[in-house]
């Protein structure tokens, strides 16, 4: 690897012993993936992804304080992914206290990261890039973030620049402030290996949808065309909220860093098919293929007729619309039930910062009435606790549903279960 007469400097221990670690971590890094240079890290904010303090997680403490210690701190303010604990959420005393065991030293990490460079107390949640968070790069901005739904949304929606790094080579990005020139960080790696062409009847699940085209390109880049017939030609809210949940299963029911929607994405708009590779795969996908996709979601509840104990939804954070949106729809699905409160304990999380927000309007107290928790947590997180692993839980995010034992239904479903009892 070319490197240039600062980095090298830096390698070669000009800012201390620590630093040129850093630096050489992620030189090793990027020769794995054939890097042929470093460039820097352009982006105004960095994002974290370990926000959590479990506590066997001593060797990363270390390793956070000896950056600390010996000066090498962010060299951008940073936001970072959701807490993972909130003793609102409903749970047992036992659990409670399993969870007080397992997050034990998130007081201790949270000083870290003060140290480190977090942007505030309101910076912690996976959808950074929402208005409220302001944590939202530009196009062409380098990133170093390892957030998979964060990067596949920055990548896609923003036009941003960002390979899916780990949680650690993401905070070296940003305290080293360069990253290895390779894959989603050059021309070539953003070009479509995969045509996706959409032919449903009606706008498909963003959940289920993502999920098909991440189970079948993995880390592929998928070219989506069809899907502007539904989300039209220009990204507005709707379209945004869409695409953060739709990337959100790409990332993790497959590896996918960035997609491409025709007629909608910044880059599908300005280079069209150009960014098709030559002897692209195509994949097609109808109403059929979206069923059988969802019929073959495994349950493994350890009882799988049990009535589900608690709901999350929220994985990503919901935006302000997507709470007010589902505020109206369980309102207006209890009253023709003839219900006053949802029937299934439910929790929607999202970062504080539209916490506030929701607090100033008169959806905060309408949840509230009709009996749902409005939490800033990672329920991903929140659910490693053992106890919950054999709880029956159910969601509509194939996230959550792919790294716990949580149980996915549409969205039309949750709604039916949470206010109408299955009739």
């Amino acid at each position: 690897m070319e490197l240039t007469k600062e980095q090298q400097a830096i390698l070669d221990g000009a800012k201390g012993e620590t630093m040129a670690k850093v630096m050489r971590t992620l030189v090793n890094y990027g020769e794995v993936f054939g890097a042929q240079k470093m460039v820097p890290v352009t982006a105004r904010y960095g994002h974290l992804v370990l926000s959590f303090g479990l506590t066997f997680l001593g060797p990363v403490f270390d390793l956070f304080q000896k950056l600390i210690d010996e000066g090498c701190l962010s060299g951008q303010k940073f936001t970072c992914d959701p807490r993972p604990y909130d003793k609102n959420v409903p749970q047992s005393v036992l659990q409670k206290g399993v969870a007080k065991f397992v997050f034990g030293k998130q007081s201790r990490y949270e000083k870290q990261l003060e140290q480190l460079g977090i942007l505030g107390e309101d910076s912690y949640t996976c959808t950074c890039y929402l208005d409220e968070i302001g944590n939202t790069p530009k196009q062409g901005d380098v990133l170093s973030w390892a957030e998979s739904s964060a990067v596949v949304y920055a990548n896609s929606v923003l036009g941003a620049r960002c390979n899916r790094n780990s949680g650690i080579i993401e905070l070296f990005g940003s305290v080293a402030g360069f990253v290895p020139y390779f894959g989603l960080l050059t021309d070539e790696g953003r070009k479509a290996d995969w045509i996706v062409e959409l032919k449903t009847t009606k706008m498909p699940d963003a959940q289920i949808l993502g999920s098909a085209i991440g189970m079948k390109v993995m880390e592929d880049v998928p070219y989506v065309k069809g899907l502007d017939a539904y989300l039209g030609t220009e990204l507005t809210d709707k379209a945004k909220t869409y695409l953060k949940d739709f990337g959100a299963a790409t990332a993790s029911n497959g590896a996918v860093g960035l997609y491409h929607i025709e007629n909608l994405t910044p880059e599908a708009k300005q280079q069209g098919e150009d960014l098709i590779k030559p002897g692209a795969k195509v994949y097609v996908i109808d109403d059929a293929e979206l069923e059988r996709v969802k019929n073959g979601y495994p349950c493994i509840w350890k009882n799988k007729d049990a009535a589900p104990k608690l709901c999350f939804l929220g994985c990503p954070h919901m935006t302000l619309e997507q709470i007010k949106d589902w505020t109206e729809k369980l309102e207006a699905g209890l009253k023709a039930a003839g219900n006053e409160k949802v029937l299934v304990p439910t929790v929607f999380t999202t970062s504080t910062g539209v916490l506030k927000k929701l607090n100033e309007t008169p959806y905060a107290a309408r949840l509230k009435k009709i009996g749902v928790i409005v939490s800033y947590i990672c329920p991903l997180m929140f659910m490693d606790n053992p106890l919950w692993q054999s709880q029956p839980v159910i969601t509509s995010s194939n996230k959550l549903r792919t790294y716990t034992t949580a149980r996915f239904y549409s969205n039309d479903e949750i709604l039916s279960i949470l206010t109408k009892e299955g009739k």
